[in-house]
């Protein structure tokens, strides 16, 4: 259950949505030239609590539920989305690991200075030889004494240049019969042995960062261990994937949701031998197509959501609403480039950002094949349990 009620939701949202559009949105092309965040926007953000939204209230967060925190992701969507990635490994996939498998202490001694933004937490997991998929993990933890000793390379980790706390997914030993082996560590970014490597150049998201990370004879306490408890790991990586899937649905859905808009604006607008080329029934076939997948992947997205919360689908929802959304995400990006014709391929206009801003949603997170196996393989294994 949600901490806060659907009445108190509605003014929540809408500050965000004044936030999103009123200061945000009119800052899109400095946020892309100068490849960062201002640092005003992200003092407002803090203040209205969004590096928090998804953390417990007794911890300083809102305490929304992700039939709640879809809503604002709709919102983040909309605009650059280098704006939710700077606060969305706190209450995302970072975030989640502690307040879902940390321990009492973990919790305490985090997660508020999460929740107000003190601290940014980064989700170390993706490697070089092991992205959409936890089991090919080669990064390694050994017990030494009452400490752990971590060595490895971490690529395309979000916010590492300027985070605070790495959540760290390691191998203490081989997979076996008992479990996958994987542990997650709580490693503080001044840690000795703890390198953060040069900024990624990335094709669009500009102003989100990401960097790889190593990782050489890092030393931690055993209290750094997630939940005490070596097999949480695994388990951790999964739900907190899961989860953010449903997320990242929502993101892609505001963002299909601004093409549209902007598409609709144009095609009112700009003429074509004195008619306006919204007149012309082609380009109303695209809008079409545009609008069907924005409303079809708001409704997937709300639905999904809705089963994750009460617990009667945590695999296969959140992986198809990813699936989906973010494949019609780039569908109606592409659209709106195409309705804008020569325009929307122009640096300064918001489709050409967007449709390279997109692109990255079929990747990260579980690619949109790796969304297909989970998919077509959890169908099987509940129909052979089945019988």
């Amino acid at each position: 259950m949600s901490a806060v009620s659907t009445e108190d939701f509605q003014p929540i949202l809408s500050l965000v949505r004044e936030f999103v559009r009123g200061k945000v949105v009119p800052r899109e092309q400095e946020i892309m030239d100068a490849n960062a965040i201002p640092d005003d926007l992200r003092r407002q953000a803090a203040e209205i609590g969004l590096f928090g939204y998804a953390i417990p209230e007794r911890w300083g967060g809102l305490g929304l539920d992700l039939t709640q925190d879809v809503e604002l992701a709709m919102e983040f969507g909309y605009t650059s989305l280098a704006l939710r990635s700077m606060f969305g490994t706190n209450n995302g996939i970072a975030g989640q690991v502690l307040v879902n498998f940390g321990t009492d202490e973990q919790k305490a001694q985090w997660l508020e200075r999460i929740a107000t933004g003190e601290v940014v937490a980064s989700f170390a997991l993706t490697e070089p030889g092991a992205g959409s998929n936890p089991a090919g993990l080669r990064t390694k933890a050994v017990r030494d004494g009452d400490d752990w000793v971590i060595d490895g390379e971490k690529c395309f980790i979000t916010n590492a240049p300027i985070a605070g706390l790495f959540v760290v997914f390691a191998r203490t030993r081989p997979a076996d019969k008992s479990g996958t082996g994987i542990a997650v560590f709580l490693v503080p970014a001044d840690t000795p042995g703890l390198e953060v490597g040069v900024k990624d150049r990335k094709m669009g998201q500009e102003g989100a960062w990401t960097a790889p990370v190593s990782f050489s004879g890092v030393r931690v306490p055993a209290s750094n261990l997630v939940g005490g408890d070596e097999d949480a790991g695994y388990r951790a990586a999964m739900t907190s994937l899961a989860r953010g899937r449903v997320h990242i649905a929502g993101l892609a859905v505001g963002t299909a949701q601004r093409a549209l808009d902007e598409s609709v604006a144009y095609a009112a607008s700009a003429t074509q031998g004195g008619t306006p080329i919204g007149q012309f029934q082609l380009v109303q076939a695209m809008l079409a197509d545009q609008q069907t997948g924005v409303l079809a992947g708001r409704a997937l997205v709300r639905e999904t959501a809705r089963r994750y919360v009460s617990g009667e689908d945590r695999r296969i929802g959140p992986s198809a609403a990813k699936l989906y959304c973010t494949e019609m995400a780039g569908k109606v990006a592409d659209l709106a480039v195409q309705i804008h014709g020569g325009s929307g391929y122009m640096r300064d206009v918001p489709v050409e950002r967007i449709y390279r801003d997109v692109r990255l949603l079929r990747l990260y997170e579980g690619t949109s094949e790796i969304q297909r196996l989970i998919i077509g393989g959890g169908l099987i294994r509940n129909e052979q349990k089945g019988r």
